[in-house]
């Protein structure tokens, strides 16, 4: 048995570029129509126009998640086009640094305004439709972050925590309604928004390198292998799989001091 979205209609959050546009893409593989929301309309377009080449439904709309009028909007005219609305994926984000002293208003309005409450607004909006549908299912994407601190990420940290709460608020509020609502915890992944943070250090490949080697299998991971978690989650085979947060980082987080200091104790004779 495979997964199936055979007549099942998705939104995408985000889903330009990175883990959202390999999300779409094997959303449309599995037989959905999927709906891309995003604020950079070239490279939507030029996702939407991939998959409609292939013969995949897909549409773009170009949609700020962190303004609830354009949300609405956009969830609205996709039910409109498809005449219902299954899944959710919410993944729009941004990455922004700073610690609690020097991050500014700003930084954490921003960060709050794209993750938090884009995700606030995004499944305010779908679940009655859901709920319209006789249910669905959400996948939110958080991060590892949403159990650990990365230093000089206050408002990243706290924005990534705050959407496994949702998730889980989500889960048991409209569990009996037969929606579903989870979290992806993504490591280290190799997208455009990763590339852009390593391009600011003196050698993008070096730093890029650095960061698969904190991962136990060492290496950072690719967006398809975090579409396919997504993917699983949206699905029947999760069908009593509510509330939870799915991590998908390569063992990030399971070595003790890092992978740096397990090197050291294996080098230890005896150990």
């Amino acid at each position: 048995m495979n997964i199936s979205f055979e007549n099942k209609v998705a939104i995408v959050t985000g889903g330009a570029m990175g883990i959202g546009a390999a999300t779409a893409t094997l959303f449309c593989q599995l037989g959905a129509s999927v709906a891309i929301f995003d604020v950079n309309k070239p490279a939507g377009d030029e996702i939407v126009a991939q998959l409609t080449k292939a013969g995949y439904g897909a549409t773009f709309h170009l949609c700020d998640v962190s303004i609830e009028s354009q949300v609405e909007s956009a969830v609205s005219k996709v039910v409109r086009l498809h005449g219902g609305l299954n899944l959710l994926v919410s993944n729009a984000g941004i990455q922004r640094y700073g610690s609690i002293v020097t991050t500014s208003r700003q930084v954490w309005e921003d960060t709050f305004d794209v993750h938090v409450k884009g995700c606030f607004h995004a499944t305010k909006h779908a679940i009655p439709h859901m709920l319209s549908a006789g249910g669905g299912a959400i996948v939110i994407i958080a991060s590892v972050q949403s159990f650990v601190a990365v230093a000089n990420s206050t408002a990243y940290v706290a924005a990534k925590h705050a959407l496994m709460g949702i998730s889980r608020s989500i889960a048991l509020d409209f569990a009996r309604d037969n929606i579903r609502a989870n979290c992806i915890c993504p490591g280290s992944i190799d997208t455009p928004l990763l590339r852009s943070v390593a391009a600011n250090t003196p050698s993008q490949e070096e730093t890029l390198h650095a960061l698969g080697q904190m991962h136990a299998m060492g290496r950072i991971g690719q967006p398809e292998e975090v579409a396919k978690a997504i993917a699983f989650l949206a699905s029947d085979w999760a069908s009593f799989i509510t509330g939870t947060s799915l991590v998908v980082d390569g063992g990030l987080l399971v070595p003790a001091g890092g992978m740096g200091f397990q090197k050291s104790c294996a080098e230890i004779p005896g150990a």
